[in-house]
Order: C-alpha cells, then sequence, then structure tokens
C-alpha cells in the first residue's frame, strides 16, 4: 500500500510536471512570439528613425530652398523699384523732350511766317523795280524824243538811278537775311529731326522698360504662387514627420510594456 500510495503520489507529481511542462511551453512560444513582435517593432523603429532623417534633410534643404526664393524676391522687388525709378525719370525727360519740340515746332512756325513775311516784301520790291525799270525806259524814250527836257530828266534819272540804288542795297539786304533765315530754319528742322529721332528712342526704351518691369512682375508673381506651394508642401512634411513622431511614441510606449512584460517572464 505504501509503494501504490508512493507510485499515486508520482504519478500526480509527473501529471503536475507534464502541466508545468506544457505551461511553460507556452510561456516560450509566448514570448517567442513576444521577441519577434519586437524584433518586427525595433525594425519597424529603425525604419522610421531612418525615414525621419530624411525628412529633417529634405525639410533642411526646403528651408534653404526657401531662403534662396526669399533672397531672389527681395532682389527682384529691388530691381522692380529701381525699373519704376527709371521709368519715371524716363518718363519725365520724355515730357521735357515733348516741350522742348513743341517750343522748337511753334518757333519754326514763327520763322516761316517771318519769312513768308520777307518773301511778301522781296516781291513788292521785285515789283516796284520793276516799275522803276519801266518808267526809266519811258524817261530815255522821253530824252530821245525831247531834247528839251534832257536836263529835268537827267535830274530825274538821277533820283530814280539813287532810289534804284537803295533798293539794291535793301534788296540784298532782304536777300541776306532770307538766307540766314533759310539757314537757321534747316538748322531747326534738324533739330527737330534729332528731337523726334531722340523721343522715339525714349519711347521705344520706355516700352522696353515697361515690357521688362511687367516680365519681372511675372516672375515675382510665380516665385510667390512656389514659395505658396513650397510652404503648404513643408506643412505638410511637417504634419507627417508629427504623425511618424507619434508612431514612434507608441512603439516606443509598446516596447516599453514589452520590456516589462518580458521581465516579469524572466522573474517567474
Amino acid at each position: 500500500s505504501t509503494i501504490q500510495k508512493q507510485r499515486h503520489e508520482l504519478q500526480l507529481l509527473t501529471a503536475e510536471l507534464k502541466d508545468r511542462e506544457k505551461e511553460l511551453s507556452d510561456m516560450v512560444a509566448v514570448h517567442q512570439r513576444q521577441l519577434l513582435a519586437w524584433e518586427d517593432d525595433r525594425q519597424r523603429m529603425l525604419t522610421l528613425a531612418e525615414r525621419c532623417n530624411i525628412l529633417e534633410n529634405e525639410l533642411h534643404k526646403r528651408n534653404e530652398i526657401i531662403k534662396t526664393l526669399t533672397k531672389r524676391v527681395k532682389v527682384l522687388e529691388s530691381q522692380q523699384n529701381d525699373s519704376k525709378t527709371t521709368l519715371e525719370h524716363t518718363e519725365q525727360k520724355f515730357k521735357e523732350l515733348s516741350q522742348k519740340a513743341t517750343d522748337t515746332t511753334l518757333h519754326c512756325q514763327v520763322l516761316e511766317e517771318k519769312n513768308q513775311n520777307l518773301n511778301c516784301s522781296v516781291l513788292e520790291l521785285s515789283a516796284k523795280i520793276g516799275q522803276l525799270q519801266a518808267r526809266e525806259q519811258e524817261l530815255l524814250t522821253m530824252l530821245k524824243l525831247k531834247d528839251k527836257d534832257i536836263l529835268e530828266a537827267t535830274d530825274h534819272i538821277t533820283e530814280f538811278t539813287s532810289k534804284f540804288k537803295q533798293l539794291e542795297s535793301a534788296l540784298r539786304a532782304a536777300k541776306s537775311e532770307e538766307f540766314s533765315i533759310n539757314k537757321e530754319k534747316q538748322d531747326f528742322k534738324l533739330r527737330l529731326k534729332e528731337l523726334l529721332l531722340e523721343t522715339n528712342k525714349l519711347k521705344d526704351d520706355l516700352c522696353e522698360k515697361m515690357k521688362e518691369n511687367n516680365d519681372q512682375r511675372e516672375e515675382i508673381m510665380h516665385l510667390k504662387q512656389e514659395n505658396g506651394y513650397l510652404k503648404n508642401e513643408l506643412a505638410l512634411t511637417v504634419e507627417k514627420a508629427n504623425r511618424k513622431e507619434q508612431l514612434l511614441q507608441f512603439a516606443r510606449s509598446k516596447q516599453v510594456r514589452t520590456d516589462t512584460e518580458l521581465s516579469s517572464l524572466r522573474q517567474v
């Protein structure tokens, strides 16, 4: 009976040992699964850390690009201000040249009127000279016909000759004045042409500056739009990085719980 009792106890101990062995096997399997899960989490954490570094580098590059674009926008704004100043100066110069051309045109008109008046005077003097020449012919005819009036005719001829000389000197002076006026008119016409050419050149420069200003404005708008796109993309990148940081914190907390469970299992 003692042997049977001991055998029975041994059987009970064997059964209990089997149960303990089964429990230990289950615990080992659970531990192995936890180790595999921990290893997966560790690999995932390493991957997330690497991606986080890549995103940080990309964020740094984007910040550099934004700084460069900001500097370029400031430079373009400075160039735009310089272009505005140059445009205002050109417009002021164009107004001055236009006023000068108007004054020159008015002066040319006055000179043309004066020239017309001188031409009229020359025509009147020519008519008088013709009349005097006709009168001289009449007097010569009368001298040939009438011997009695020779002295009187001689006096008249002398008087008319002096008047004729005076008229000739007046005609020479008028012609000289007309020549100087024509020369001055030609000079004013040349000056007017030069002013018109310079005005056209300034107009072309003004159009070119305005075109360049419009191009710079379009480039500034494009850069501002690109800057907005980059800012939005940067915000999205920061949001993604925050989410990844939250996932990393969850993984760390999970690792802490796993380490705690592993420590408790080791204590058991």
